[in-house]
Parts: C-alpha cells; sequence; structure tokens
C-alpha cells in the first residue's frame, strides 16, 4: 500500500509497505551463499593511493581490508560463485528455479541484463531474469520482488553483487577507504507456517538523488573522451550527507516499520545492516534500540560491498541464527532508497 511517513527531519515521504495479511505470498531463505575475490587490499595499499595513512582509515571507517576482484572476473563471474553456494545450501538444482534476480549497480553491460548471464551460467533454463537496481538498498529490493512474483510453490534465487573497485576514484579518500567487491545469495521458496517473510518496507527518497551518483555513461551524460579525462565514470559521494541522511531516516523507519508490524523491537534477535561504514553503524545503534538483537558485521575485512553487503552478512549469520528467531535486515543507498525486511527464521 502507498502512504505517506514523516521522518524526523519533517520531510513527507512516500514508501511502499509490505505486511504478512493474507495478500502476501508466503516464502523465505532456503538457502544463502557468498563469494568474496581472493585478492585482499589492505589499508596500507588503500591509504597509498588516496594519500592517507591507514590509521585515518581504520580511524573513520572501522574497515581494515576490502576484496578486489581479479581484472578477467565481472559481476556475473562473482554473482555465479555465490549463487551455486546458494544452491548448494538450499539443496536445490539451478533447474528448479522460476526467477533470477540480481541487485547491482555495476553490470557486466548496461544491456544485457547480468541475472541474464547468470541464468545462463548456471543453467536455470525455466527461470525468468532480470536485474534491479537500487544501489546499496538493492538486495532488499530484489528480495521482495522476488517473493512477490515467484509462482506458488516455486523457488526463486536472488543475488546481490558489485564491484565497486572498478567506479572508484583511487586518489579520493572517501570512496577507496570503504569499497570492495563481493556477491552475496540466497533462495526463495516455501517455508513452514510461522516461518519466512513477515513484513517489507521499501522507501525512495528521490530529493537527495545527488548524494550518491556516477555522472557519466547514461543517456544523460554518454560516455565520450572528454567524460574519461575529467573521471566522469568515477563513483562519488557526498559523504557527510550521506550520514546526515541516514542519521535523520533510518532510526525512524525502523521505529514505524516495527510499530505497523506489531513486533517489539526488544523482539529482535540479529540485525543484518548493510555494511556502509563501521563508525556509522555505531552511532546508529544507540538509536535503533534493538537491545536484544546480535549486530552482524563483515565491513571490517570486506568494506562496503554495496548490494552485496546484506547477502554477504547474512550468510556469514548464518550459522549464528536459531529457527524462530527475528532477524531484521537493513538496507540504505544511493536515489536515497531504504528498504527493511524482517524475517522469522
Amino acid at each position: 500500500m502507498t502512504h505517506r511517513d514523516d521522518c524526523r527531519c519533517g520531510c513527507a515521504l512516500a514508501s511502499w509497505a509490505a505486511d504478512s495479511g493474507p495478500a502476501a505470498p508466503a516464502g523465505g531463505i532456503l538457502g544463502c551463499g557468498a563469494y568474496l575475490p581472493e585478492r585482499v587490499v589492505d589499508n596500507v595499499e588503500a591509504a597509498a593511493s588516496a594519500g592517507v595513512t591507514p590509521q585515518w582509515i581504520e580511524t573513520r571507517t572501522g574497515i581494515l581490508a576490502r576484496r578486489y576482484a581479479h581484472p578477467d572476473q565481472a559481476a556475473s563471474d562473482l554473482a555465479e560463485r555465490a549463487a551455486r553456494a546458494a544452491l548448494r545450501d538450499a539443496g536445490l538444482g539451478a533447474d528448479q528455479l522460476s526467477l533470477v534476480v540480481v541487485a547491482t549497480s555495476t553490470p557486466d553491460f548496461p544491456q544485457p541484463p547480468t541475472a541474464c548471464l547468470l541464468q545462463d551460467r548456471i543453467g536455470a533454463r525455466h527461470a525468468a531474469a532480470f536485474d534491479i537496481n537500487a544501489v546499496c538498498s538493492g538486495f532488499v529490493y530484489a528480495l521482495e520482488a522476488a517473493r512477490r512474483m515467484v509462482p506458488p510453490g516455486g523457488h526463486a534465487l536472488v543475488v546481490g553483487v558489485d564491484i565497486y573497485s572498478r567506479i572508484i576514484d583511487p586518489a579520493d579518500r572517501r570512496t577507496v577507504s570503504l569499497f570492495g567487491d563481493g556477491a552475496g545469495a540466497v533462495v526463495v521458496g516455501p517455508v513452514t507456517e510461522g516461518r519466512g517473510v513477515v513484513a517489507t518496507r521499501l522507501a525512495s527518497h528521490g530529493e537527495y538523488h545527488d548524494l550518491i551518483k556516477v555522472p557519466a555513461g547514461g543517456s544523460r551524460m554518454p560516455a565520450s573522451k572528454e567524460t574519461l579525462q575529467d573521471g566522469l565514470h568515477y563513483f562519488t559521494m557526498d559523504g557527510y550527507g550521506v550520514k546526515t541522511f541516514v542519521r535523520d531516516h533510518l532510526p525512524g523507519a525502523v521505529h514505524r516499520f516495527l510499530s505497523a508490524t506489531g513486533v517489539a523491537p526488544t523482539a529482535i534477535r540479529h540485525f543484518v545492516p548493510h555494511q556502509a561504514n563501521g563508525r556509522m553503524i555505531d552511532a546508529l545503534l544507540p538509536e535503533l534500540n534493538l537491545p536484544n538483537a546480535t549486530v552482524h558485521r563483515t565491513l571490517r575485512h570486506y568494506g562496503n560491498t554495496g548490494a552485496a553487503s546484506v547477502p554477504v552478512t547474512l550468510a556469514a549469520a548464518r550459522d549464528h541464527l536459531t529457527p524462530g528467531d527475528l532477524v531484521l535486515l537493513a538496507g540504505f543507498g544511493g536515489g536515497m532508497t531504504t528498504g527493511l525486511t524482517l524475517l522469522r527464521w
């Protein structure tokens, strides 16, 4: 349903919410998988190109290292490794999939969809396939799209993947200190009664679209010799603006979401946030007020992996989740976009 929320800064926000009422399809996560490239880029290497110290990066981000894809690896290569791991975990074959959804803002090509490349690689011959770009919220968006679209009794593969090492300026300390490459995947399908996705809330705040962007390479500013010379194909981010947006919007969104769902904050056992910045997560936790939740993190060794960060972290948390636990996923990213999903594991 569509409604209006009032954020802490006083502006009206349009959001879309899905609940677990009769109209909402059943479904949950049957398997998880992740893949991080082999190349480790520590803070010494990242700091050298950005003109800062390793201590500067760790102090401001909580990150010690990140992974970079090999030059011959693209998003579909990372996605394939994560997808196969998730299928193994779920005990399913790719030919049993009805849907493949890939969340990414760094696809192999502008066209065709990376999801179609992945579909071919894994042999998901009976699956429809498409991409979603909601930047770092993309996995939560893709998870809800798949849950809504998969036919009754069917199975969907949902992948979050990004290769930010290809679009960051190595001299830009604001981005090179944060971002790495990776892929995470889940298989969605029928689960026993009382388990699975409880509720989802997605919201977009287009008035903040300038905070995160890649200026060139699209129809607004096509690739040219000039755009390459001016570095307009690099990812850019207003770090202070992003931090302010998340501080002003995410805690209120979480409180309203849980209230509307009828779940007390004390009932949340696991919190899996987008791995944007360790210091940002630290600052958010008191305002989120999830006193009984284990906060799962992977950014210390993997950095911010964009749309991959939530599923990568969920896969890392997999062995710590007990059936019946309430798990809150939180994505936020360029657009600006936010996405919240509550799972009964």
